[in-house]
């Protein structure tokens, strides 16, 4: 999720200062990376899903904004069949190579706004960190028309992950110095207040009902370079001037090379809404 933003406000926010077309690339000097360094979705989150959504083996999946596969593959591997968006030219290449080994997998190089859909043709309508990028105007009542009577929108989300607030505390001073915007640390109840509000934003648009909300705990170690590599696809580093942010990014690791021994433990909630068609 974009740095704690709501729905609505982060995507006013890229509508208004970017183009569509910017939108699309917006991930495509850094999709490598994101494909690299951006943490996956568990079997056990995945699984958790299914469960509860009550998925059936034969369902047909509708993935919006797909990245290079980063959710995709976690329900490919169980042999459920998928349409999958992705409008950046560079991750649909990727999730094409993640995928293809998967033959229910259909990845389509363009967004769900331009996407021309049949009617009530899936049973979940799916989105991994990519919801907020889709216009609530024309987002809501294309989901409906994608699902079934009885269909589930599902949205999976990753926060940003968090260095140690000891860790952080070192930084901060390089984050004043450079890109004093980004000096703020967000707190695991912080995370979870945020995207526990996105939730709130599906039902109050009156389109489903039956709101269920699960979260995971999670822990990753990165190497510093990995690190590093992992802020480069976050969208508020990548609203910076790449000179900025070049200096900023050398900073942070020669900082990080003096009192990391090269290694980072990271923090992020994984978690999940379910939401059923109401109309």
């Amino acid at each position: 999720m974009k740095d704690s933003e709501s729905e609505q406000s982060w995507y006013s926010q890229v509508a208004d200062a970017y183009t569509s077309q910017q939108r699309k690339s917006w991930y495509g000097a850094v999709a490598d990376a994101y494909n690299r360094v951006r943490p996956r979705y568990s079997q056990e989150l995945v699984g958790r899903v299914l469960e509860l959504a009550q998925v059936p083996q034969d369902a047909v999946i509708l993935e919006i904004g797909c990245g290079p596969g980063t959710a995709t593959t976690s329900f490919a591997q169980l042999g459920l069949e998928m349409v999958c968006l992705e409008p950046n030219q560079e991750a649909c290449q990727l999730a094409r190579l993640n995928c293809a080994q998967y033959p229910n997998v259909e990845i389509k190089n363009t967004s769900f706004e331009e996407w021309d859909l049949l009617p009530q043709q899936f049973n979940i309508v799916l989105a991994a960190t990519s919801f907020h990028w889709v216009s609530p105007e024309i987002g809501y009542p294309k989901v409906i028309n994608a699902l079934k009577d009885d269909g589930s929108l599902i949205l999976l989300w990753n926060t940003a992950l968090q260095p140690q607030y000891e860790i952080f505390q070192i930084l901060k001073e390089v984050y004043q110095t450079y890109a004093p915007s980004l000096a703020k640390y967000e707190h695991r109840v912080t995370q979870e207040e945020s995207i526990k509000k996105f939730g709130q934003t599906v039902v109050n648009s009156g389109y489903f009902k039956d709101l269920v909300y699960e979260q995971l705990a999670s822990e990753l170690t990165y190497s510093i370079d990995d690190y590093l590599a992992l802020l480069s696809t976050y969208s508020p580093y990548i609203m910076l001037e790449p000179q900025q942010r070049n200096s900023l990014f050398q900073a942070l690791k020669e900082v990080l090379e003096r009192n990391c021994l090269g290694r980072l433990s990271l923090s992020y909630l994984s978690a999940f809404h379910i939401a059923q068609k109401s109309r």
